[in-house]
């Protein structure tokens, strides 16, 4: 019962924070319509029966029993087609399907509200009232980066020796233990200890851990002296850095593959210390850099999400792991929160952290999906204001007639199609994530 209580907090604290970032999702859509006389007819959080609701002059605010989802309804979403002038009967069901698009959106006018439609917009009001949803995302994931950066920190290495290896193994070494015959590392034959602060090496002064590193990885063979801090007196210690094959890495740690995709290896310098880390408050300029890094990883993981999906596909199906890095549904992002909250090994402020960590990425991830250029995503909408645009500014460029809005209803079984595809991707990532979730942990 002791690990199960935490385990649900943290889901309910990820599923509140879930409905928060959606309602303020839906009121980045609201506020800008009502600004430009939009007629809203419905503000809803979550899908499905409602559960309670209220009405405020001509809109009605309430949730559903769902929280995975929220809209806001607004009159005239589409324009009627070119040239009619009354219902006319569509045969087929593709026709039907748009037909029935135009007839809602035009039930949804009622009589004196015809200059309230969404459709009669200009098309920069337009995009400003799709946009907002988004918007509220990236400004809410900003404001959560700002807490965790600004507030509780980041954790880095520091320049004090956290471990000292007692024997030397190569980095691409399946063994981690030390066994009889195996070489001493050179950091602990030359006397190094866990808690010296690294001064200089090699006379160059020492201000981050990557820099001791560098140093290190380019004397292989070759005596270096180490001034390092112990109990506030300075001591001078001479290292011998052994060459080890060690894997590559780029410019942010991570290890580098050749052409063939396995890891690659580089002769280098080893000495075998590892940092400690601290956590240390980071400046307002870091925020912005740390939120784009998030969209870019998230824009990544969209772009090849159909790849994604065949490797949460072959995990979820067969003997292969999931990708910490790749997609998870809602069940997934909870049970992570479950399994954040109720570690026994971090104290609460970690706990805390993490949980606003994982809300922070729900609301980039929300941004980043939400502009995708197809219906029924916000994005979709702007990508058709923006069309309208550009055929209504060659037809003034070229002196022709106004081509008029752009009528979206006609992209509604593609927009079907969507629908289909997202849900059964959906379904998928639900039962990747109950019958192989995703170890963090």
């Amino acid at each position: 019962m002791e690990s199960v209580l935490p385990f649900v907090i943290g889901v309910v604290v990820v599923v509140l924070g879930l409905a928060v970032s959606i309602g303020l999702h839906e009121i980045g859509h609201l506020v800008p319509a009502k600004l430009f006389g939009v007629k809203v007819t419905q503000y809803m959080i979550g899908f499905g029966p409602t559960i309670w609701s209220r009405r405020k002059g001509e809109t009605e605010y309430g949730v559903k029993a769902i929280p995975l989802g929220g809209y806001i309804s607004m009159i005239g979403m589409f324009p009627p087609a070119k040239g009619e002038q009354a219902h006319e009967d569509s045969t087929g069901f593709f026709r039907g399907i748009v037909q029935d698009a135009r007839d809602s959106s035009a039930e949804s006018i009622a009589p004196g509200d015809e200059d309230r439609a969404f459709y009669r917009l200009p098309v920069w009001k337009r995009i400003i009232i799709m946009f907002g949803g988004p918007f509220m995302n990236l400004l809410l994931a900003i404001v959560l980066f700002a807490v965790l950066l600004m507030g509780f920190g980041q954790a880095q290495a520091s320049t004090t020796v956290g471990t000292v290896s007692a024997c030397a193994l190569p980095a691409t070494s399946e063994r981690q233990t030390c066994e009889p015959g195996d070489p001493a590392a050179p950091g602990a034959a030359a006397g190094i200890e866990p808690g010296d602060r690294i001064v200089q090496v090699a006379g160059e002064p020492i201000e981050s851990w990557s820099e001791s590193t560098a140093i290190i990885r380019q004397h292989p063979d070759d005596a270096v002296v180490f001034v390092v801090e112990r109990d506030g007196e300075e001591v001078e210690l001479t290292v011998t850095p052994m060459l080890s094959t060690q894997y590559a890495l780029g410019e942010k740690g991570e290890v580098i593959t050749d052409a063939s995709g396995e890891p690659a290896t580089v002769d280098v310098g080893f000495v075998g210390i590892s940092p400690a880390t601290e956590v240390v408050q980071q400046p307002a300029s870091a925020v912005l850099p740390a939120v784009g890094e998030q969209v870019s990883g998230v824009a990544g993981i969209i772009f090849n999400l159909p790849q994604r999906m065949v490797d949460v596909a072959e995990a979820a199906f067969g003997p292969e792991e999931r990708d910490p890095n790749g997609p998870m549904s809602v069940v997934g992002v909870g049970r992570v929160a479950g399994e954040i909250a109720s570690l026994d090994e971090i104290p609460v402020a970690s706990k805390v952290q993490g949980l606003i960590g994982l809300i922070a990425s729900l609301n980039v991830a929300l941004f980043v999906f939400n502009l995708i250029p197809l219906l029924p995503l916000d994005g979709g909408h702007i990508a058709g204001a923006l069309w309208e645009a550009i055929r209504r500014g060659f037809a003034k460029l070229f002196g022709r007639p106004d081509p008029g809005p752009v009528d979206l209803a006609k992209l509604m079984p593609i927009t079907l199609g969507v629908v289909v595809i997202f849900g059964a991707m959906s379904a998928l990532l639900i039962y990747a994530d109950l019958v192989k979730p995703v170890s963090l942990f």
